[in-house]
């Protein structure tokens, strides 16, 4: 849990950090590659971990993660100028997708699929805490301390980690030659690589529907129609043929990247209008987020409870995504006047809804393999989860943009035609005139005169709003495609017990 939780915060409380980061190493023109090398060493090293960890054991595995994140995240801490700083994000990313992968895969390892969703709750919850926890945590550390503590914060507990599981995990290795499928793994990471590049750079670098887009989603395409043929002669595929025929494995990971695109696509600019329209701090907004934190613990210990008792799972994340549903349609009618309150009652909702089914994504997925490719299927699930949150927050992210900038350039129109000689004071003294969507930082709203405040918040409700209303059908998919999901009997031996039962029947039956 403690490496878990160290996974989830780094991809949170760097962000508020960055503007700093990026001001004192210099080289704002490559700002966008702090988070994108970040997000690629991820997402290219969670096929690697999940398949090395079958063949090779977790507990190495394990602890290699462990130490590159170390080491990564130390050097982070340390650089003096951007370039190398990029290359060791980059490194720590590459320690960072192991740390969930084998996480998620030693549980089930080391413990019954039917009283897992209890232990997955809280493991669950994790991420909803970090994500309120890590803009909270690398603001303070920022101005309190310095920024390079957002990385050195990483140290003590990762250590500490390595040595506790270094001297007290016990995992058995597996039997035979492990045989790494490197053509399958440079086809899948090579696509993952072009889709990451085209969600981070499209709309900034280039148009949506331009030529480089054409380029890097073809590629995409072309690298994993040939990874098909790849995988069918691999003998120890990245990427089995018979996870993409598993109905339980597609569903679910259907699921995740519908919901956790949506959410995080979503909410990620929540914090960013609440110190726009309520005029709260940085801090404050990041608690703001508390109510969906606390509906997703609240929800995910429940039903984690109840399918370890009863072993049915299938109502939860049908039931759960037209919850979250309502809580997106309920933030879509939020106004510039509405209390802050009934947002938070909102996003209570939406965490509720999350909070449901979510962690019981991976425990399904895993329940419905063969024991001895869980590494696998974790990690292919991972996998394209993380790729659906790129598409997603790309998506939402340029939707959002393209409509603030919209509003603030019609607003300031009017504002300049009007012959009202109260908007003409307040433009004489403000400068409003030069406003545009890069420059509308919460400090600066609260700095404007209050009719050009009112104006530049509507720009905001206006912006941002009717994506909830967008993303509500697309929770609500979730639930429909959640129907599809197969009934299947939650297991009650281990994972080590499920393989140690098929080696001595396969060695049984060599005799």
């Amino acid at each position: 849990m403690v490496v878990m939780f160290l996974s989830s915060l780094d991809q949170t409380i760097v962000g508020t950090a960055l503007p700093t980061i990026v001001g004192d190493l210099g080289g704002v023109e490559h700002m966008a590659w702090t988070i994108t090398a970040y997000t690629l060493a991820i997402t290219v090293s969670m096929p690697v971990y999940g398949k090395l960890g079958d063949l090779v054991g977790r507990k190495p595995t394990f602890l290699t993660a462990i130490a590159i994140f170390v080491v990564g995240s130390a050097l982070c801490g340390l650089a003096t100028t951007m370039l190398p700083f990029i290359g060791f994000r980059f490194l720590q990313g590459l320690g960072g997708g192991g740390l969930m992968i084998t996480s998620q895969a030693i549980t089930a390892d080391i413990l019954p699929a039917r009283v897992r969703s209890i232990y997955m709750a809280p493991m669950g919850a994790l991420f909803g805490v970090s994500s309120v926890l890590g803009p909270l945590l690398g603001g303070w550390l920022t101005d309190s301390v310095s920024w390079h503590w957002v990385f050195f914060i990483n140290l003590p507990l990762a250590i500490a980690a390595w040595i506790g599981v270094w001297a007290l995990m016990r995992l058995p290795k597996p039997a035979g030659k492990p045989r790494v499928d490197w053509a399958g793994l440079g086809l899948l990471d090579a696509g993952a690589i072009l889709i990451v590049v085209w969600t981070s750079w499209a709309g900034q670098q280039f148009a949506w529907l331009s030529w480089q887009t054409a380029v890097l989603l073809g590629g995409a395409v072309v690298l994993w129609a040939f990874l098909w043929p790849v995988e069918r002669r691999a003998a120890e595929p990245i990427l089995p043929i018979s996870l993409l025929r598993n109905r339980t494995f597609i569903v679910c990971t259907l699921v995740g990247i519908l919901v956790i695109g949506a959410m995080f696509g979503a909410i990620g600019y929540l914090p960013t209008y609440f110190q726009a329209a309520y005029q709260v701090t940085a801090t404050q907004s990041g608690l703001l987020l508390i109510p969906m934190t606390a509906g997703m613990i609240l929800a995910s210990t429940a039903s984690g409870y109840f399918v370890a008792r009863t072993g049915h799972y299938r109502g939860y994340p049908v039931i759960g995504s037209f919850i979250a549903a309502g809580g997106m349609l309920g933030l879509s009618t939020v106004e510039a006047g509405t209390p802050v309150w009934q947002v938070c009652a909102y996003t209570f909702v939406l965490g509720v809804g999350i909070g449901l089914f979510f962690q019981l994504l991976v425990l399904l997925v895993q329940n419905a393999v063969p024991a001895r490719i869980v590494g696998t299927a974790t990690s292919g699930n991972n996998f394209f989860r993380e790729i659906g949150v790129c598409m997603g927050s790309a998506a939402i992210g340029t939707l959002f943009t393209s409509r603030l900038a919209d509003r603030v350039h019609d607003t300031i129109g009017q504002w300049m035609t009007s012959t009202d000689p109260n908007v003409q004071a307040a433009l004489a003294s403000s400068s409003a005139l030069k406003l545009d969507v890069n420059s509308l930082t919460p400090a600066l709203i609260q700095r404007l005169p209050d009719l050009i405040r009112e104006g530049i918040v509507d720009s905001y409700v206006y912006a941002l709003t009717p994506l909830f209303a967008w993303m509500a059908p697309i929770m609500a998919l979730a639930g429909l495609v959640s129907l599809a999901m197969p009934k299947l009997d939650l297991a009650t031996k281990t994972g080590m017990e499920q393989i140690a039962e098929a080696e001595a029947q396969t060695q049984a039956e060599a005799r």
